[in-house]
């Protein structure tokens, strides 16, 4: 009987106890779409981390300086001096001031936005566009002027859109509005990407009262010297502080390296304990394939009689057990992939976020082919008990 005939004589004997194979597939289905759903799942999360990586700049650094008391200190013109003089690892920095003074609109206050105090090159190192007036400039670091650009958000709740020109109060002092920036996010939203307000550094910092800057970003060339760089700036700050607790630097890139990995390691887990119903479901094929044996043990002795050899019988059990396992995994596969698809509504609609539940082809062909497997593996014993029955005990079985 050639492999054609077997395949078509398992899909008679699968087709004719419809219920009983489906209820036998069950465990494979309900484990292979588990998997496939937690797998996609996986890749939306490491896509949406990369996402709002992007936005912080994974080619980037942030350097922190607390500093050893009042006897030493890191300034402004030092950090420029170490990227000038390392300009073929480093493209560009930024002070930058965390500014909580109240933000007052008119009559309004609004608390949800977000104030920084940056430097001209902030925003190309960022990707920021300008949609109205001006960035800011270098003039308005030297002279501290009280200009600011602000988000699209404040543009569009605040002033109707002609925020340029316009001031704005913070704390007690009064900025002018010289740019707006291009809108970033889908939606303008109180509390979003787009509702910032941006203002020299040098202002920001004699608005804290301290004049000093404890906050850096750091630009690099090459995203795979981020490492280099990174090195690079611990050893200049421990020239100068000799304490390695006066100074941290971030890289983002590590960052979402150490994010991903944590997902990963998360989703493995997750996957791991939803395979457990693969091997459930491999228990209940082995199971059914028992009961089959016996129910056509007349059968295998007429046709052991008739000339039939072992690895015939045998080749037609496992090929019976893995066309069931493998119908399950393909039933696994669609519905996983529709479960992803409502996933991505649902999780859209909840955190209001774009995050895509999609498996990969890689993933979909490895449920596919370990469904199969398990299929192979589970019925290869009820094939062997088939094909090493005595034909004449087995005519005699009532």
């Amino acid at each position: 009987m050639s492999f054609l005939e077997t395949f078509q004589l398992a899909l008679k004997n699968i087709w004719g106890s419809k219920m009983r194979t489906f209820l036998t597939m069950l465990g494979i289905v309900i484990g292979v779409t588990a998997v496939i759903v937690i797998v996609g799942l996986g890749n939306g999360m490491q896509g949406y981390i990369e996402d709002s990586f992007a936005d912080l700049g994974t080619d980037s650094l942030t350097v922190m300086i607390m500093g050893r008391g009042s006897s030493r200190s890191v300034s402004e013109d030092q950090m420029y001096d170490m990227v000038s003089e390392h300009a073929d690892l480093f493209k560009q920095l930024s002070p930058t001031v965390s500014v909580s003074f109240p933000l007052k609109i008119g009559s309004d206050t609004v608390s949800s936005s977000t104030v920084s105090g940056v430097s001209e090159d902030y925003f190309s190192m960022k990707g920021y566009e300008i949609a109205q007036g001006r960035g800011l400039q270098y003039t308005d670091m030297a002279d501290r002027k009280k200009v600011c650009v602000i988000g699209q958000y404040l543009n569009m709740a605040y002033f109707g859109g002609s925020a340029v020109g316009q001031t704005i109060k913070l704390g007690q002092n009064m900025l002018t509005i010289v740019g707006v920036m291009a809108q970033k996010a889908e939606d303008l939203e109180e509390g979003g990407t787009d509702d910032c307000l941006y203002l020299p550094y040098s202002t920001a910092a004699r608005m804290s009262y301290t004049g000093t800057i404890s906050s850096y970003t750091v630009a690099v060339r090459d995203k795979e010297q981020i490492a280099q760089a990174k090195t690079l700036v611990e050893n200049e700050l421990y020239s100068i502080f000799e304490d390695e607790n006066a100074y941290t630097v971030v890289s983002m890139s590590e960052m979402l390296d150490t994010m991903n990995s944590m997902v990963n390691m998360i989703i493995y887990v997750l996957a791991a304990i939803a395979a457990i119903s693969l091997v459930v479901g491999g228990i209940g094929i082995m199971n059914i394939m028992l009961v089959s044996v016996t129910e056509r043990t007349r059968e295998i002795g007429i046709r052991k009689a008739l000339g039939a050899k072992e690895g015939a019988i045998m080749r037609q059990f496992v090929i019976e057990a893995a066309t069931t396992s493998a119908l399950g995994g393909v039933l696994g596969i669609l519905l996983g992939d529709a479960l992803s698809a409502v996933a991505t509504v649902i999780i859209s609609n909840i955190i209001e976020a774009s995050l895509t539940v999609s498996p990969t082809l890689g993933a979909v062909a490895l449920a596919f082919g370990v469904s199969t497997g398990i299929g192979v593996l589970f019925g290869y014993l009820p094939a062997k008990k088939a094909a090493c029955l005595n034909p004449i005990d087995a005519l005699r079985y009532e």
